[in-house]
């Protein structure tokens, strides 16, 4: 029985409305249930989803109808937008946001400080001849505020004393609803919806809570006899509207503007294209926008000056600053062929050069992509808090319900008034914001350093997957070694010719594509020998390649591939092993059918290689070298490297064997290779490490990409991920232990032993920052050190 496939597309929607974690979980709940829909995952900090779904099965239009039969607004971005465009619109979105709520929150707080100063005279009227006078407020700010601010008022303004109580009343009343009408109005329309499509989140919190309190306050303003007959004061709580409101929005403005700072580095790479390029046309040197430039064009790049897009050096030479891409921080010597990247910085010499992948195939584009791309990924520890959050707000109504009836029921004084205040406490201190930021924030703070480091993750679950690594497996060729070798020696049989030979091998491994077969023909031809055509040219993978070469059969590669051609190795065998015991790699020649020759190829270690696999050590982390090699070659290469464990003369799928081998023992294995002949391993390992160039970034295979091959990007991937993994743990906890113990505190749980209540004014200040918080706890993974520890 045959399956097929079916078709997948991925489209990404802007999600107007969500503040919390409720509210990203409702949405992601309402897409992952749709027919056709593989997997959704819906951002809080980026505000978008993005779903990857079968265009059969379901359409866009149709996904945008599903976000919006939630309450919260959604549009398709219809036009095409390069990474470039879509990072400037996130950029300008979230720069109105704070602007926004920073004009919101400012006029706000004076509202609320004005209100509070008028409040003084109110109370101090309604709470005269009532039993228990100040003392009897329930709120116990204000009832600091009554013993603190209102004498030093009575001294500095005495004349609002003065004026009829009730004109204050009707400025309070005026000032509140000037407040919630414009500042908080999104509050009450959001949980208007939410209402209207049967969940809640935290504006529902915050719209029941301060609704209640401005209903509560318009009773008391509008008919006090309900209350005094009762020997009530007739109390009103605008200033606490104003102030929850007020201090609401300042947390709001606050994460706003810590949130920008989150997407510091993907902005930095996104403002790293320079707006022009110059470029010979007609023989002239002519500045057009970057946009213009043509695959083919002749760019010119003076010392000083950004380099516009990528290409290969024609004429000149300089030395090019890619620490901004690669983390390099040397400038890297550029000559004639050289390959140069768009955004990086000429320093010392002018040349020239043509423009190759331009727009979305350029390697800056492609690494902002993948970083935005990786920045609304998700990881999985992020499930535990969707998990609470999608029950989180119901719970938190039948708490300050519980609290009201228990208040009500059990206070001897003034038992609405007490219970009225303690609910609106518990509505007001809990928010799930801080859970739907956690994850998200660490993520997006993490691959940005990631990546001004040289180390692109691919996503959430890839940076949380690195930290339980505890094996690396390190591909030899091109990783371990520098992936150039170079022919050291060559030896014949008595009575062939050594050129002769060489001409044979060169011509046959010329249509390799093996780093090995490289050397020997790159060796050939500084010798000056001619190469002839092949004839039935087949590579025998993980052993050597076989041909018709002048009409003579050759056979070059290993020993198991002379056995297999019958050819008795014995008369250089000792030369061979010796030639392995130096870490050179013996490639045996055979010529119609006798052994012709040997020849040694030698493929130095990578520089810094035995110190960065010093580091991985001293994280606790098991290394193995992993080779096709012959056995002394790879002994020799892991003696130097400082690797204890080695598996040689393995075959490609040798090697995905030997990857699920320790996976089978229990091991999270981190596979590190090229990205191309590796794939098969990279893909089967818990963690694929693709060693990239600085312009092959793309590696598929791998879930991280090191735009070095120095291999201690390996250990700064690994130690990002740990410290991440901690950051997003301690979010988590404090979002949790806040919420733990702030809500049974603001229903009083304290005030029998110890007469502590909290006030829904601390309450919302609380609230605010808590968010604040975990943002800006993220934040400290900007300047987090990726050394081996």
């Amino acid at each position: 029985m045959s399956t097929t496939k079916a078709p997948e597309a991925k489209v990404t929607i802007p999600v107007e409305g969500m503040t919390c974690a409720a509210c990203s979980g409702r949405v992601q709940r309402a897409l992952e249930t749709m027919e056709g829909v593989g997997s959704a995952n819906v951002n809080l900090m980026l505000k978008n989803a993005t779903v990857v779904f079968d265009p059969e099965r379901v359409s866009p239009e149709a996904l945008v109808e599903r976000i919006r039969s939630t309450g919260y607004g959604a549009e398709l971005v219809l036009e095409e937008r390069s990474a470039f465009d879509e990072q400037e619109a996130q950029d300008r979105v979230q720069a109105e946001e704070f602007r926004t709520l920073a004009r919101k929150a400012a006029f706000s707080l004076v509202a609320a400080a004005l209100g509070m100063v008028l409040s003084m005279p109110v109370m101090a009227a309604t709470a005269s001849g009532v039993h228990g006078g100040h003392a009897g407020l329930a709120d116990p700010f204000m009832r600091w505020s009554m013993r603190v601010i209102d004498p030093w008022l009575r001294g500095v303004v005495p004349w609002i004393y003065a004026v009829d109580h009730r004109v204050w009343l009707a400025v309070l009343l005026t000032l509140t609803v000037a407040v919630m009408g414009w500042a908080g109005r999104h509050f009450y329309t959001r949980a208007w919806a939410a209402f209207r499509h049967r969940s809640a989140d935290m504006n529902t919190l915050v719209a029941v809570g301060t609704g209640a309190a401005f209903v509560y306050s318009l009773v008391a303003t509008f008919v006090p006899e309900l209350f005094s007959r009762h020997g009530l004061a007739p109390d009103v709580y605008y200033e606490a509207v104003l102030f929850i409101i007020a201090l609401i929005l300042l947390g709001n403005a606050l994460e706003a503007r810590a949130k920008r700072q989150t997407s510091t580095a993907l902005r930095a790479l996104a403002d790293l294209q320079p707006p022009t390029a110059r470029v010979l046309r007609d023989e002239q040197e002519v500045d057009v926008p970057v946009e213009e430039v043509r695959a083919g064009d002749v760019v010119i790049v003076r010392p000083g000056e950004r380099i516009p897009v990528d290409g290969e050096v024609l004429s000149g030479a300089s030395a090019v600053d890619e620490s901004m891409l690669t983390g390099e921080s040397l400038p890297v010597e550029k000559g004639p062929g050289a390959k140069v990247i768009g955004g990086t910085i000429n320093r010392t010499g002018s040349f020239r050069y043509r423009a190759t992948t331009l727009g979305a195939d350029s390697v800056l584009a492609r690494i902002v992509r993948l970083m935005r791309d990786a920045q609304g990924s998700r990881a999985p520890i992020q499930n535990l808090a969707d998990r609470i959050s999608a029950v989180f707000v119901p719970v938190v109504i039948a708490i300050a319900l519980v609290t009201f009836a228990t208040w009500y029921l059990l206070t001897p004084t003034a038992p609405l008034i007490r219970a009225f205040a303690a609910a609106v406490t518990v509505l007001i201190i809990a928010c799930p914001c801080a859970m739907g930021l956690a994850v998200p924030t660490a993520v997006m703070v993490a691959t940005g350093r990631g990546a001004g480091q040289g180390i692109l993750i691919k996503g959430g679950e890839a940076l949380q997957r690195a930290g339980d690594v505890d094996v690396v497996v390190l591909d030899k060729t091109g990783t371990v070694t520098e992936g150039r070798p170079t022919v050291t020696e060559l030896e014949v049989v008595e009575g062939d010719d050594e050129l002769r030979v060489l001409g044979l091998v060169a011509s046959l491994e010329r249509g390799s594509e093996h780093p090995l077969a490289d050397a020997i023909v790159e060796h050939a031809r500084r010798r000056g020998v001619r190469l002839a055509e092949v004839e039935g040219f087949a590579s025998q993978t993980g052993r050597g390649a076989t041909g018709v070469v002048d009409g003579s059969a050759v056979a070059v590669g290993s020993a198991r591939l002379m056995k297999e051609w019958a050819i008795d190795v014995m008369p250089l065998r000792d030369r061979a092993e010796a030639l392995a015991a130096l870490g050179r790699t013996p490639v045996y020649v055979a010529v119609d059918g006798r052994l012709a020759g040997l020849i040694g190829v030698a493929d130095p270690l990578r520089a810094g290689a035995r110190e960065a696999i010093a580091g991985l050590k001293r994280m606790g982390l098991s290394v193995v070298l992993l080779t096709g090699d012959n056995r002394r070659t790879a002994e020799a290469i892991a003696r130097q490297a400082g690797i204890d464990r080695f598996v040689a003369e393995v075959l490609p799928e040798g090697k995905v064997e030997e990857v699920k081998r320790l996976q089978a023992e229990g091991k999270v294995v981190a596979m590190v290779g090229d990205g191309i002949n590796d794939a098969p391993a990279l893909a089967q390992a818990d963690l694929g490490i693709a060693i990239g160039t600085g312009t092959d970034i793309a590696a598929e295979a791998g879930d991280v990409v090191l735009m070095r091959p120095e291999l201690d990007g390996v250990s700064g991937a690994i130690a990002l991920s740990r410290r991440t993994m901690r950051t997003m743990k301690q979010n988590l906890f404090w979002a949790f232990i806040y919420n733990v113990i702030g809500i049974p505190v603001a229903a009083g749980v304290l005030y029998p032993a110890f007469g502590l209540l909290l006030s829904p004014i601390l309450a919302s200040a609380a609230m605010a920052f808590s968010s604040v918080s975990v943002v800006t706890n993220s934040l400290r993974l900007r300047r987090a050190s990726l050394a081996a520890v």
